[in-house]
C-alpha cells in the first residue's frame, strides 16, 4: 500500500507538528491501546495516520480531530480501504466530546501538541464521565509532572489537579529519532483512565485555587502558604502538618483542607 512519506510533506510549527515514522514505536503504541473491534476510538491530531492506520484496521472505524485542512487528503489517502474515516477539522480544545459518546465510552488517544496539551488535558477531564481510558504522546517532562508522587522535585500543580480525576502512569519514553522532523525534546506515551476510587471534592474551584496557591509558593510551609485561609491549629485538627512545604503535601491532605474551608 502506497501512503505518504512524512518528509514529503512540510510540518507546519504553528500546529505543533511532528509526524511519528518510527515503525517499532508505533506498533508499541498500538499494543499499548490494545484495541478490540467495538471500541469507541477517538484520535487527536492524526496527522499522516501512522496510529490512525493500525486502529482503522481493527475497529473499522474511527472518528479523528486534525486541524491542518491541508494534511486531510494525505491522511484519506493513506487510510484508504482500511475502514470508515471520520474527519472533524476543528481545534480539539473546541469540541465537545460527549457527541461521540453515543456508541459507548470513548479511548481518546494522540500525539498532542505541545504547546497545547495542558489545556486540552484540563478540557478532556470534563467529560471523563464518558471517557473509559487516555492513551497520549506528551512531552516527556509533562508526563513526568503529571504522574510524579509527593517528595519528587517535579511534583506539582499538574500532578495533584491530573490525579485528582485520573489514576495515571507514564508506559514508555520515545526518542526525538522517532519523528520527522526531531523535536528537540524527549516525549512519552502516558495511560490515564478516570479514577477507580473516586475522590469526593466538594468545591472544584476552591480546591484549584489552593493548590495553586501552594506551589505558586513552594518553598514555603503550609504555615505561611495559607495563612490567611487556615491557621497551623486548624492543620494539625485536620492532621496535616503546618510545617510541610507542598511538595510533600499528598493530594488526600489537599483534598482535605479544601473540604474543610468550602465548609467553613
Amino acid at each position: 500500500m502506497k501512503t505518504f512519506d512524512p518528509s514529503t510533506h512540510r510540518a507546519r510549527k504553528r500546529f505543533g507538528q511532528n509526524f511519528l515514522h518510527d515503525e517499532r514505536v508505533i506498533d508499541r503504541i498500538v499494543g499499548s491501546i490494545n484495541a478490540n473491534e467495538s471500541d469507541n476510538i477517538i484520535e487527536i491530531g492524526p496527522g499522516l495516520g501512522a496510529i490512525t492506520k493500525q486502529l482503522l484496521a481493527i475497529t473499522k472505524s474511527i472518528n479523528v480531530i486534525e486541524l491542518d485542512r491541508d494534511i486531510i487528503p494525505k491522511l484519506k489517502f493513506n487510510c484508504d480501504g482500511l475502514g470508515e474515516l471520520n474527519i472533524l477539522q476543528t481545534d480539539a480544545l473546541k469540541v465537545d466530546y460527549g457527541q461521540f459518546a453515543k456508541n459507548g465510552l470513548l479511548r481518546v488517544v494522540g500525539n498532542l501538541p505541545y504547546n497545547i496539551s495542558t489545556p486540552l488535558l484540563f478540557h478532556l477531564f470534563q467529560y471523563l464521565d464518558q471517557i473509559q481510558d487516555m492513551h497520549f504522546m506528551l512531552q516527556k517532562e509533562v508526563v513526568l509532572r503529571m504522574t510524579a508522587k509527593p517528595g519528587s522535585k517535579v511534583y506539582g500543580r499538574l500532578s495533584i489537579m491530573t490525579q485528582s480525576y485520573c489514576d495515571t502512569r507514564m508506559l514508555f519514553l520515545v526518542p526525538p529519532e522517532s519523528f520527522t522532523p526531531a523535536p528537540k525534546v524527549e516525549s512519552a506515551i502516558v495511560y490515564l483512565a478516570p479514577r477507580k476510587k473516586k475522590i469526593d471534592i466538594t468545591d472544584r474551584k476552591l480546591f484549584s485555587a489552593i493548590v495553586t496557591e501552594a506551589f505558586n509558593q513552594r518553598r514555603k510551609t503550609l504555615r505561611n502558604v495559607w495563612k490567611n485561609r487556615i491557621s497551623a491549629d486548624l492543620l494539625e485538627k485536620l492532621e496535616v502538618n503546618p510545617s510541610l512545604r507542598p511538595e510533600k503535601v499528598s493530594l488526600d491532605e489537599f483534598v482535605k483542607v479544601s473540604n474543610f474551608l468550602s465548609e467553613v
